[in-house]
């Protein structure tokens, strides 16, 4: 049977406010992480990111607070990124209403991490994000943000997390990231004949054709974008109708106000 294709807005936090960058840089302002969130979710969204972008860069623990507003908003499936380096912080944000978290620099500083988490919630729960970079006919992983550069294989590295039990990859087009380009489709086709887990593509997303191309011509069941979805460029119901005339995406009645209605099933 052919899985849902999900549409994944995601939120990078920065003191206290969603940013988006181009490469990772050129940082600039998106607005409220919990009304970004809440917004989505009344879209049609059927998942959200939120990853605390400095999180690791300034050595403190994920934003709590923020999680536990976005959980009382959402009613959508929601993971949570950032400085999780333990299973005692893995378990605060699961209980403060995350749904899933996402690991990596922690992890490619401890990979044993991944396989403690996964044994402590199950691999369900675990997600691990990789931020790539192409390096002649192949690309590395990179660390802090997109600041180091690993030397590491991209493409041993996921099989690596995969056996180390992570449920799901989140990678990232550092190349892509924020250029509307389009995804990364040469490096999914490779990781996708390497592991069987769900994998969310992100970096290059800029128009609709972009997400059908990922789709159609990949095994990804996650496309994730933030800047067309942040700054208005593309609506998320208008995607998911367009995509829904060719394969198999969640959508939702709306209400008198025009808010999507959602159920589980």
């Amino acid at each position: 049977m052919s899985v849902y294709k999900r549409i994944i807005p995601c939120l990078d936090v920065q003191n206290g406010r969603t940013v988006k960058g181009i490469n990772f840089e050129s940082i600039r302002d998106a607005g409220d992480p919990v009304q970004l969130a809440k917004f989505y979710a009344d879209q049609g969204a059927d998942e959200l990111v939120l990853l605390d972008i400095s999180a690791t860069n300034e050595e403190r623990s994920t934003f709590i607070p923020i999680v536990e507003a976005v959980a009382a908003q959402v009613n959508i499936p929601f993971t949570v990124g950032g400085g999780i380096s333990s299973v005692e912080t893995a378990r605060a944000l699961l209980r403060s209403g995350a749904d899933k978290i996402s690991v990596n620099s922690s992890a490619v500083k401890r990979p044993e991490l991944i396989t403690e988490l996964a044994a402590s919630f199950g691999s369900q729960c675990i997600v691990v994000a990789i931020d790539i970079r192409k390096l002649g006919t192949g690309w590395t992983v990179h660390t802090h943000g997109g600041k180091r550069d690993t030397g590491m294989d991209a493409l041993e590295w996921i099989r690596k997390v995969v056996s180390l039990g992570a449920g799901e990859l989140l990678i990232t087009s550092m190349d892509g990231d924020g250029t509307k380009t389009g995804f990364a489709l040469d490096f999914y086709k490779e990781a996708e004949q390497l592991i069987s887990v769900p994998i969310i593509a992100s970096g290059g997303a800029g128009t609709i054709g972009h997400f059908k191309e990922l789709f159609s011509r990949t095994t990804v069941t996650g496309g994730l974008a933030a800047s067309i979805f942040h700054f208005g460029e593309i609506p998320i119901p208008e995607l998911k109708k367009e995509l829904s005339k060719t394969m198999r995406i969640r959508t939702f009645p709306t209400d008198e106000h025009g808010r999507t209605r959602k159920f589980f099933f």
